[in-house]
């Protein structure tokens, strides 16, 4: 019992070092940076802390929360007889980007607040965090994704099927190469930011950037479904991508789905490599 109430008052904080918000630099008491070392491939010492699924459990939640929200916002705009009448394409660009901020600044301190597989991926390739705990995170995101759309279809299941079931496919007059090609710089866009907003040195000179960190992160989510969001409906998260189209589970809701997964994937690495690589300098190695 004493082990299990000290593990519960560490909390995350027990591998806050690996978390994208509440790096080591973040707690110091000085201002001197010290670059924290690079995540183990392997940590099994995660999988004994109740930190580990604590934060698990808060990446479930929060991608809920996120489908649940923008999917409902999406079926409300498609299912309106007069598109006027209804929040419009920026409501929609709001509401993806306002609950993008709303989740981090809320998850931050638990999980790290990724609530998508493209920036748990970047943050793994940069070595912010275990492949234990990339692959859990994935897979609670995903689950959160399946729920949260599956509570939309289960509130309005007519309009839900009718309307698309805000499922991502490449719109009609743009080729899949087009398609890809905006999910990748989509995603390049929110994994640079999340790595700017949170750079350890950064929130070791300047104090009010990782109070700020949830802004910026929700702004570019805004800002780059503003632009693709007629191109492919704006995917750069595979979990919402994969909720919407297991929930819908049409033929055409299939036929693009690679590209959900591909572009986010490609977007997040280029981005931790220009950031890590070529920004901060740091090169790319495993703890020895």
């Amino acid at each position: 019992m004493e082990g299990k109430e000290e593990d519960v008052r560490l909390g995350a904080n027990k591998y806050s070092e690996r978390h994208a918000i509440g790096t080591a630099a973040q707690g110091s008491e000085d201002k001197d940076y010290k670059e924290p070392p690079p995540a183990p491939l392997f940590e099994p010492g995660e999988l004994k802390s109740w930190s580990f699924y604590r934060a698990g459990i808060a990446e479930f939640m929060a991608t809920f929360l996120f489908l649940y929200v923008t999917i409902l916002t999406v079926m409300g705009y498609s299912g309106a007889a007069s598109k006027c009448a209804t929040v419009g394409i920026q409501g929609i660009a709001w509401s993806f980007g306002g609950m993008i901020f709303a989740l981090v600044y809320c998850t931050a301190g638990i999980s790290g607040g990724h609530i998508n597989p493209a920036v748990t991926f970047g943050l793994f390739l940069a070595r912010k965090l275990s492949l234990t705990r990339a692959v859990f995170y994935i897979i609670m995101q995903c689950l959160g994704a399946i729920c949260g759309a599956g509570v939309v279809k289960g509130f309005q299941q007519g309009l839900y099927m009718g309307n698309g079931g805000g499922a991502n496919v490449v719109a009609s007059g743009y080729t899949k190469g087009s398609g890809l090609g905006a999910e990748i710089i989509g995603t390049f866009v929110l994994v640079y930011t999340v790595f700017s907003a949170t750079d350890a040195k950064r929130n070791a000179r300047d104090s009010h950037v990782p109070i700020l960190a949830p802004l910026p992160i929700g702004f570019a989510v805004f800002l780059v479904h503003l632009a693709t969001i007629p191109i492919t409906g704006t995917g750069i998260n595979p979990a919402r991508s994969l909720g919407a189209a297991i929930i819908y589970n049409r033929e055409h809701a299939w036929s693009d789905h690679w590209i959900f997964w591909v572009g986010p994937f490609i977007g997040a690495a280029l981005a931790a490599i220009y950031h890590q690589v070529v920004i901060r300098a740091i090169p790319f190695k495993t703890k020895s």
